[in-house]
């Protein structure tokens, strides 16, 4: 079933809640875990998982991320059948650009029926897990459904920030609803309910007639959890397959790093000492392309003037010269003076970081350089004043809020 499968990752959103990480990328694109792009847990499941013939959807801010395909994910062999096109929005079946996710895939068609996969895995190209899809085909096809939706199990009273999927004994779902304040829970728990991943299953030809009907109806907001799945479970034979761990039969990890709080929170989930996300897995590699750096290089070995770092992940080609580095995460060639500490902060690539300068619970952007003397996540007040500020207290700092109007996305 993997080999009769295309996967199409919709990868075209703003991410605006991300704010100023996606002024210049498209979410997908936005770095992660050190020298990671949030794409890559999509595109490696599908490697992982035997699927390889992939198609990204892009539309928009879309250069980094193409440019971040085309270093490190052409590996894939023409000549053995696999492929990832990059899908940009090309008005194929009209004058608009993509509308919605499911015109996304509406205005591929033409190109989905070139490759003729008998199923097509919808997968968001913005979240954060390792999954094996195989498991969830073949659910499919042991259900002869239609339409099969990845779901994780999460407390009844966060219902109201998910696609709830209400189902019965057999994980058939009867009703589909957004952001809902009442809903039903899983049979036999109460305390939870099982809430959408974005991730889709569809027999090509049931999901492609679905499509031609959407694509002419002016009343459709062209969204698959707004129009497509509700319509299917009404209609169709629609199954919920819950995502859970292979090994415990727990919960598995699946993150939604939508906003800043919950992308720190994701990178610092990392630095722990036993993190539920596994990078280091090498059963289950995430690829990326990455730059070909020196080692992380570590130096000055005096009581006052100690480079180390504790409970942190440092990327090659970082440099951390009498400074130190305490539950954080350091991208790719970051330079730390002497005198410096940094704290509870995600730090991305090309980052310059003065002497005595002190940063705590920060999103440091690519390309900044903070000068001498400054502090960062001290001072509320004047954080908010010179940069965002989270609801979470997290303090994103870019280029242009330093005053550097040189602002190189990586």
């Amino acid at each position: 079933m993997t080999r009769d499968t295309l996967a199409l990752v919709l990868a075209g959103g703003k991410g605006k809640r991300l704010g100023s990480l996606t002024s210049d990328r498209v979410k997908p694109a936005v770095p992660f875990g050190g020298h990671f792009r949030i794409i890559d847990f999509a595109l490696s499941n599908c490697v992982n998982s035997g699927i390889r013939r992939m198609g990204i959807l892009t539309q928009y801010k879309a250069h980094s991320l193409i440019q971040h395909i085309q270093q490190g994910w052409g590996f894939l062999r023409a000549e053995l059948g696999e492929f990832i096109e990059l899908l940009p929005a090309q008005q194929r079946t009209g004058g608009g650009w993509y509308q919605g996710t499911a015109d996304a895939v509406y205005q591929n068609t033409d190109i989905i029926r070139l490759h003729n996969p008998g199923y097509l895995l919808i997968l968001g190209g913005d979240h954060v897990y390792k999954m094996d899809y195989g498991p969830m085909l073949a659910a499919h096809a042991g259900t002869n459904a239609d339409v099969t939706v990845g779901c994780m199990r999460v407390p009844i009273e966060q219902a109201s920030a998910f696609g709830i999927m209400e189902v019965d004994e057999n994980l058939k779902i009867k009703r589909f609803q957004e952001k809902p304040t009442v809903c039903e829970s899983i049979p036999g728990d109460p305390e939870h309910v099982l809430a959408s991943m974005g991730i889709y299953v569809f027999r090509t030809e049931f999901l492609l007639s679905r499509l031609l009907v959407d694509g002419v109806n002016a009343e459709s907001s062209h969204d698959f959890g707004h129009d497509i799945l509700p319509q299917a479970v009404a209609d169709s034979s629609v199954f919920a397959f819950p995502f859970r761990d292979l090994e415990t039969g727990g919960d598995a990890y699946w993150r939604d790093v939508g906003d800043i709080d919950s992308y720190w929170q994701a990178n610092m989930e990392l630095v722990g000492l036993n993190p539920e996300l596994n990078v280091y897995d090498q059963r289950w590699p995430i690829l990326t392309w990455q730059p070909q750096a020196p080692p992380a290089k570590f130096v000055l070995d005096e009581p006052s003037r100690s480079g180390h770092a504790i409970n942190s992940m440092v990327a090659g080609g970082c440099i951390v010269s009498g400074a130190r580095i305490l539950r954080s995460l350091l991208s790719s060639y970051v330079m730390v003076a002497e005198g410096s500490s940094i704290e509870d902060s995600v730090i991305l690539t090309h980052v310059v970081i003065g002497r005595d300068v002190h940063v705590r619970r920060a999103v440091i952007e690519t390309g900044c350089t903070l000068p001498d003397g400054m502090r960062i996540g001290y001072d509320a007040e004047a954080d908010r004043a010179r940069f965002e500020v989270s609801a979470g207290g997290i303090a994103l700092v870019t280029p242009e809020m330093l005053g550097q109007s040189v602002h190189h996305v990586r």
